[in-house]
């Protein structure tokens, strides 16, 4: 995963979770902008998340920060 994808899921990450508590839940959508500006972000992200780490729609922002910080 790229170098800037990784600090903009943990930026995101860190701002829902001061936002809305630690027990706050993203998916994939949710570093991304309505629109599908950058479409092979968006899929090696899916990619990730779905093929190789096998996580429900739904997760944890904690967790996810979490897996990507050990990236």
């Amino acid at each position: 995963m790229q170098v800037s994808m990784k600090a903009r899921i943990i930026k995101i990450c860190n701002e829902k979770i001061a936002s809305k508590g630690s027990n706050v839940g993203l998916s994939f959508y949710a570093f991304f902008s309505n629109k599908n500006e950058d479409p092979e972000a968006l899929m090696e992200v899916a990619q990730w998340w779905i093929m190789e780490m096998k996580l429900d729609h739904f997760e944890k922002a904690e967790k996810i920060k979490s897996l990507v910080s050990q990236l």
